[in-house]
C-alpha cells in the first residue's frame, strides 16, 4: 500500500494567483520577471519567472549551485552551450522544454538578431539568484560567436 508523502508548507502559506513582478537584470545579464519565489509567496523549494533574452544577447557563463532548472520556451529561439568547458550545444524554440541539471555550467544566448526569446523558468532554488555562480573563466570559449552577435 502506498502512502502520499507529507509535504511541508511555510507558515501562513496559501494558494495564490500572481502576475509577474517588476523586471530586474540578473547576474547572468538577462531581464527576469519573477513570480513564484520565497519572497513573493513563501515558496520553500522552487521559483518560477519569465526571462527575456534580447536579440543577439548572450548570458554570462554560469551554473546554479545545487539547483535544477526547467525552461519552457514561449517565443523565439535560444542556443545554449553547456558542459564543464561549454563543449556541448543545444537549440530550443517555441514549445520546447529544456532541462539543466544542478551544477551544470551553461551559457544561453538568443539565436535571433531581431526578435527576443521569451521563456518561463522554474528552478529548485526559491531565492532565484542565490544559487547563481558566475564562471568568468569560461567567458572566452565562445567569444568569436558572441562577438559576431
Amino acid at each position: 500500500m502506498s502512502t502520499i508523502p507529507e509535504t511541508r508548507t511555510a507558515p501562513g502559506a496559501t494558494c495564490r494567483v500572481l502576475e509577474a513582478g517588476a523586471s530586474f537584470t540578473g547576474k547572468q545579464g538577462f531581464s527576469y520577471a519573477p513570480a513564484i519565489s520565497a519572497e513573493t509567496v513563501g515558496a520553500q523549494g522552487l521559483h518560477m519567472q519569465i526571462v527575456t533574452i534580447p536579440p543577439g544577447a548572450w548570458a554570462r557563463a554560469h551554473k546554479h549551485e545545487n539547483h535544477e532548472t526547467a525552461i519552457h520556451v514561449l517565443s523565439g529561439r535560444s542556443g545554449t552551450w553547456y558542459g564543464d568547458r561549454l563543449e556541448h550545444h543545444l537549440v530550443a524554440g517555441p514549445g520546447d522544454f529544456v532541462y539543466i541539471p544542478a551544477n551544470m555550467p551553461h551559457q544561453p544566448y538568443n539565436l535571433s538578431t531581431t526578435e527576443p526569446c521569451i521563456a518561463v523558468i522554474a528552478r529548485t532554488d526559491p531565492n532565484e539568484q542565490e544559487s547563481v555562480v558566475l564562471l568568468p573563466e569560461l567567458e572566452t570559449i565562445h567569444a568569436v560567436e558572441h562577438a559576431a552577435g
